[in-house]
């Protein structure tokens, strides 16, 4: 082969290999599937292969523990600001009720490779839906990921709603719904898992003055996934 046509192929190589990744417009809906649970704000992040808001297995930062607990996504969006990752957070301005959906979110990627989204699931001790380092597709098109609901492994879920919301304080901030019991004496949590796992769900009872759970098996209970993403890639 002649050496001027191999050189061209080399440099053309090496043209395409360092060829800065396409950077990837994103329009995200977020769809709450539950029957009786609002999600606190959302916080949406786009980020590199090595960030994570959360990972399964292993224990939950401070950050996320204030989301998981109170629904309070401050301390998350900063922490992610501070890493130069692109954020947008509380796009429903607000608690998202259920069967509610939230539209027309958008985003651009930039140099960013991966999506992660959280909020806390109320009224529930310290739940929270997690989508964690999604790979976002190089292909234009349509994407349908159904996110289930993870445990932060922080606090005992007794199943109380007694306003507790900080980091470390028992009990359930609020059912958003006005629909659940009071005067519960509290599930016996004896799971010794504190790390971020799969939630296991709400027991919930029938007695609205009573019982060992404040919340409403009828209306609260539900089954994974609890959330649907839709990812529009332009």
């Amino acid at each position: 082969m002649n050496l001027n046509k191999v050189s061209k192929i080399l440099i053309l190589n090496g043209l395409m290999l360092a060829a800065p990744t396409m950077a990837a417009e994103l329009e995200i809906s977020i769809t709450n599937l539950t029957q009786g649970n609002h999600f606190t704000p959302i916080l949406i992040t786009a980020h590199d292969n090595t960030s994570h808001q959360f990972q399964a297995g292993e224990m939950a930062s401070p950050a996320l523990q204030k989301m998981a607990e109170g629904g309070d996504i401050a301390d998350l969006m900063a922490a992610a600001t501070g890493n130069n990752e692109l954020t947008v957070g509380n796009p429903t301005e607000g608690l998202l009720a259920p069967g509610g959906k939230v539209n027309e979110i958008m985003l651009d990627t930039q140099s960013m490779t991966h999506l992660s989204i959280v909020a806390m699931v109320l009224p529930t001790n310290d739940a929270f839906i997690g989508l964690d380092a999604w790979e976002i597709p190089t292909t234009p098109g349509t994407y349908t990921i159904n996110v289930n609901a993870y445990d932060a492994g922080t606090e005992a879920n007794d199943e109380i709603v007694n306003g507790g919301g900080m980091p470390g304080a028992p009990g359930i901030p609020a059912a958003p719904g006005m629909d659940a019991g009071m005067n519960g004496t509290g599930v016996s949590d004896t799971s010794t898992n504190d790390k971020v796992h799969i939630h296991p769900g709400v027991l919930g009872d029938m007695d609205e003055a009573g019982g060992i759970s404040d919340l409403d098996s009828r209306i609260h209970r539900w089954l994974n996934p609890v959330a649907r993403v839709v990812v529009e890639v332009k």
